[in-house]
């Protein structure tokens, strides 16, 4: 067996095992946190996931643990769009995947509460056309989006610090 395959193959194996735990954690955050309208660790993950392993993983976990979690707490036509969201918002955040770390994490706190409004406008879009008024709907989902944006400062804060911590020396490898 070639040597630089058999590194190619590590590499695979730890980026997979490393979305797989990510994508659980985004799961068991979003459930967890039910109880609180729009308020859940699923956006803080996948901005995390987005900075540290790029817009491809990032928009990957962000569709798989919509479609799990949409399994637990019910599917319809707002899957599809929420999946949009969440992929557009690693997509973007993909970007700052090289210089992310000369930032401090007051700004990128205050971008991850961004990234709540900028979901809820992504799919309201959509989601208006049912009731034939972007604005007013849009408007009247404003309040949830702002507890999203909220609790995506509150728990990117939390996670950024302790994330980079840990996963540090995991990412050269990637």
């Amino acid at each position: 067996m070639n040597l630089n395959t058999n590194l190619g193959n590590k590499r695979s194996i730890k980026l997979l095992t490393t979305m797989a735990m990510l994508c659980s954690l985004a799961v068991v955050g979003r459930l967890a946190f039910t109880f609180i309208p729009n308020v859940q660790p699923t956006t803080a993950i996948i901005l995390l996931s987005a900075l540290s392993l790029g817009a491809i993983p990032g928009i990957m976990i962000a569709i798989v643990s919509t479609l799990v979690t949409n399994f637990i707490l019910g599917t319809g036509i707002w899957t599809l769009w929420q999946v949009v969201s969440w992929s557009m918002i690693a997509l973007i955040t993909g970007l700052f995947k090289n210089f992310h770390q000369r930032l401090p994490v007051f700004v990128l706190s205050l971008y991850a509460g961004l990234c709540g409004l900028i979901y809820g406008f992504i799919i309201s879009i959509p989601m208006s056309r049912f009731v034939g008024n972007f604005w007013g709907y849009y408007l009247a989902g404003l309040p949830f989006d702002i507890s999203h944006s909220i609790g995506n400062i509150v728990f990117f804060s939390i996670f950024y610090p302790i994330y980079f911590k840990i996963f540090k020396n995991q990412f050269k490898t990637f």
